[in-house]
């Protein structure tokens, strides 16, 4: 798999906007249309390829108000519409250093696998249908889309770990901030992702981030630099891009952009924001703008550690590997037989200072007395996901 950095995602297809207004001056624009010289966006996921399995054994794909089964012509014995048109839109967006996917999922998507061999047979169809392959069923033409993302939220969570691996391209997911996905957590447990879109919304999102028992970036960050297979995967903050997007997690520029800047200084894992999607953005000032600026702004953070007084750290506690840390916290550890002080870089959880992981930062030997009772903060409980 690659691996490119990218700051601003932006889905685009679903018409979100035209879902709940009627001033269709607002509604979803053509692609090329995101593509301009004053878009900060860097990766557009196509939302959404939404049947696995339809007429003929094609998967079809549904993009609201641009193309669809229903009011497109499509491919003889399928389901599957002939989007021809937006070939053009697509290599406009790609010759402006664009990254344009497909996104296989969504909130009501008919998807899923049964066996091993469908998922692999599933995984060359999209080849062939979208990427680098060729059939006599490609949606967009002579388009080759440059990769995939899983927004998977309904089925069973087996066999994606095959599709992933026969595709062997640029993939990205886009799990829920519950933490684990019920769906997705294994797959990007086992396969090296290139990026993570985390959907922040309900108990977990971003209306909720001064709440260290509900915010859980930080469990995300730690599973990026300590469980996921691409030690280097980054993990993008999926936002809503206006209050109409989503039935929870939309604050307002000013409040993303210290969101943006103190995760950003927290963690190195973290890559940037998602958003949904673009039509909502561009209604709303346009807020993919507002999201980048806050994304490439000056550095500030808030920390919760505890500095060492004259070398001493005797208010501090000694390491624990049943202890989640998030970053800025401190611990004793007894390392080359004298006790040093480590304050945490991020979220970590049984990664002992001085390890392999590289998650803790030494500060120097120090004097251990009696310490004080300080609880560090646990990652969020799992809370049943909702789609945004």
């Amino acid at each position: 798999m690659c691996h490119i950095k990218c700051s601003s995602f932006s889905y685009w297809g679903q018409n979100s906007y035209g879902a709940t207004h009627r001033d269709t001056a607002n509604f979803q624009q053509h692609l090329s249309n995101y593509c301009g010289s004053d878009s900060v966006i860097n990766v557009i996921p196509l939302a959404f390829l939404n049947v696995f399995f339809g007429s003929g054994g094609q998967p079809s794909i549904h993009l609201a108000n641009t193309c669809n089964p229903t009011d497109n012509a499509t491919f003889p014995g399928t389901d599957l519409p002939n989007c021809a048109a937006l070939a053009s839109d697509i290599q406009t967006c790609q010759a402006k250093g664009k990254i344009v996917t497909l996104s296989l999922g969504g909130a009501t998507g008919a998807v899923g696998f049964s066996s091993d061999t469908q998922a692999r047979t599933f995984a060359d169809t999209i080849w062939n249908d979208f990427l680098g392959g060729s059939s006599s069923t490609r949606p967009f033409g002579n388009a080759i889309l440059d990769g995939i993302d899983l927004d998977i939220e309904s089925g069973s969570s087996a066999f994606y770990d095959e599709f992933v691996e026969q595709i062997s391209y640029y993939v990205t997911a886009t799990p829920h901030c519950a933490f684990p996905d019920p769906i997705l957590g294994g797959v990007i447990n086992t396969i090296g992702f290139d990026a993570i879109y985390v959907q922040f919304c309900k108990f977990c999102g971003l209306q909720n981030f001064s709440n260290q028992h509900a915010w859980n970036f930080g469990t995300w960050g730690g599973w990026a630099k300590t469980v996921s297979p691409n030690k280097n995967v980054k993990v993008f903050i999926g936002v809503p891009a206006s209050s109409s997007a989503a039935d929870s997690g939309y604050v307002d520029p000013a409040t993303l952009a210290t969101i943006i800047q103190q995760t950003k200084a927290q963690y190195s894992s973290f890559g940037g924001v998602m958003l949904w999607d673009a039509s909502q953005a561009y209604a709303n000032n346009p807020f993919d703008i507002s999201a980048k600026n806050a994304r490439t702004g000056g550095s500030s953070s808030s920390s919760n550690s505890q500095s060492p007084t004259s070398n001493t750290c005797s208010n501090v506690l000694p390491w624990s590997s049943s202890i989640a840390y998030t970053g800025g916290m401190q611990v004793v550890y007894n390392d080359d037989n004298s006790d040093h002080l480590w304050t945490a870089k991020e979220w970590s959880e049984a990664n002992f200072p001085g390890g392999a992981a590289g998650l803790w930062t030494d500060d120097g030997s120090c004097r251990v007395g009696t310490p004080s009772a300080l609880v560090p903060a646990a990652p969020a409980p799992a809370h049943e996901p909702v789609r945004y």
